[in-house]
């Protein structure tokens, strides 16, 4: 992989690169290093640069638009992929889009503090020129719309229609508890599905009207009355549009709801109901959402429900809560990292492998600072008592580290990368290590990552990444972390210093 990515970098130390601008564009921007939280696996918000969404996006290339109307769309979205291996969405806005940077920072600054399993949560933005782009979570598997209204082998049973209907209502409810109860043209197309089939709402629409002005890209039949007469988007107006997704999940079909109220006050909810379930349905819960619809779809807007109303409304129709989201979708789960890589594995990536921090914290006293010649050249000025301090604290690190006590080698190292004279890249293993015997899988990343920035070819920093992210939970990431760290290994054993 070669010395650690800008990408990388930007993810552990966002301030060094984007500081000023920061300062310039949103001067309460947190200035602490992004972090994955070991709870959800989100990571924090931050600025990109544009080269890297650049490179994320093959040069946005047309193969990477996962837009639903492709290239004809006026903002495209596009797949990529970072260089730390993780996937993202990447929304580009024409260029006068958003004229005001400032207003753009701080637009997604506060969408961006937002952060919730029900959403496709916003991950970052660029601002750099003219360029304008927002960073999502990417989620691989389709859109409601697609598995709706396009669907190759199967329909959505009803089951999952009722699962999508609970959290988008929960990914409204939270928003709007969160101080953000506008979303603009809350449609089947921003309904999307993560790697385990969970129906998540786009943080897309949650971005306020920006110059274009259209904050309705659907048939105005399906655009919120108050709408038509005063072009404002109010909490009101999207539980309008909430009604004709209910709409879209009872049909299977994306009807105006114009049509729909009139079978609903005929009472021909047979009618209503998608054919392709087959009768395979309650009617009593069919019932319940067809009612709540019709709430939602009220033409005065103080008449509708609230967001809690319409979780309150749909949290007991869910009937199979152990069932997984990708087996009622009828699709393959996300597949799991294979437990062994391809190559051949040395004893440090056996314990890798198997994850035994035991047998990794062995191995890392018996290698001692080998691996750190070369890493440093001191001048004979630089010898002073600061340096001597410097070390000690490293000494006293490493007698923690052995016996391990695992808190104090933490601390200790700390003294000793703070000074920041002399940098090791066993340190930053070492203290990787004890953050995951500590139960911080996050901060064991960022110093694996940093041990690579040191030395980038060191097959350690790359084996200590592959259990840090396993314990993350980023299973193919780490594996593929795991095999380059096996043949870095295998290279080094070759020709050259080992590992």
């Amino acid at each position: 992989m070669g010395c650690c990515s800008s990408s990388i970098l930007a993810e552990t130390h966002p301030e060094k690169d984007h500081k000023k601008t920061h300062q310039q564009q949103h001067p309460l921007n947190p200035s602490g290093s992004i972090v994955l939280d070991p709870a959800t696996g989100i990571p924090s918000f931050c600025e990109f640069s544009f080269p890297d969404l650049k490179t994320a996006t093959n040069n946005f290339s047309p193969d990477n638009i996962v837009s639903e109307s492709g290239e004809k769309a006026p903002n495209l979205v596009y797949k990529g992929r970072l260089q730390n291996r993780r996937w993202i969405a990447v929304k580009k806005f024409t260029k006068m889009a958003w004229p005001d940077p400032k207003q753009f920072a701080e637009e997604a600054w506060g969408v961006g503090k937002l952060r919730q399993r029900k959403l496709a949560n916003l991950i970052g933005y660029c601002c750099d020129g003219d360029e304008r782009l927002l960073v999502a979570e990417y989620m691989p598997n389709d859109t409601l719309a697609k598995h709706l209204f396009h669907w190759e082998n199967q329909t959505i049973e009803w089951a999952m229609r009722l699962r999508v209907a609970l959290y988008i209502a929960e990914a409204l409810d939270y928003c709007s508890s969160e101080g953000r109860p506008l979303y603009h043209d809350l449609n089947a197309y921003r309904v999307l599905f993560d790697e385990d089939g969970d129906p998540r709402l786009s943080c897309f629409g949650l971005m306020k009207n920006s110059r274009d002005g259209k904050s309705y890209s659907t048939n105005l039949a399906y655009t919120p009355p108050e709408y038509l007469r005063n072009g404002r988007v109010t909490p009101e107006s999207v539980i309008y549009s909430f009604g004709t997704v209910l709409l879209d999940l009872l049909s299977g079909k994306h009807i105006p709801p114009s049509h729909a109220i009139d079978m609903i006050r005929e009472k021909n909810i047979t009618l209503l109901m998608d054919s392709h379930l087959e009768g395979n349905f309650s009617t009593e819960e069919a019932t319940v959402v067809v009612g709540l619809a019709s709430k939602c779809l009220q033409y005065e807007p103080r008449e509708r429900p609230s967001t809690k109303d319409l979780v309150t409304t749909l949290a007991p129709l869910e009937t199979k809560p152990d069932v997984p989201s990708y087996v009622m979708l009828g699709i393959s789960k996300h597949e799991e990292a294979p437990a062994t890589p391809q190559r051949p594995l040395s004893p440090m990536g056996e314990a890798c492998s198997r994850m035994d921090l035991t047998a990794i914290h062995q191995i890392l006293v018996m290698t001692h600072y080998k691996d750190d010649e070369g890493t440093n050249e001191l001048s004979f000025q630089e010898w002073t008592q600061q340096m001597r301090d410097m070390l000690e604290s490293r000494k006293r690190g490493d007698f923690a580290f052995r016996e391990k006590d695992f808190k104090t080698a933490i601390d200790c190292y700390s003294q000793f990368i703070d000074v920041g004279t002399m940098v090791s890249p066993t340190v930053f293993a070492r203290r990787s290590l004890c953050f995951l015997l500590c139960d911080q899988p996050d901060a064991a990343l960022r110093d694996a990552m940093q041990a690579q920035c040191v030395y980038p070819d060191w097959p350690t920093a790359f084996y200590m990444q592959s259990v840090a992210l396993a314990k993350l939970d980023m299973h193919n990431d780490a594996a593929d972390m795991l095999n380059e760290a096996a043949a870095l290994e295998e290279k080094k054993q070759r020709g050259g210093k080992g590992s």
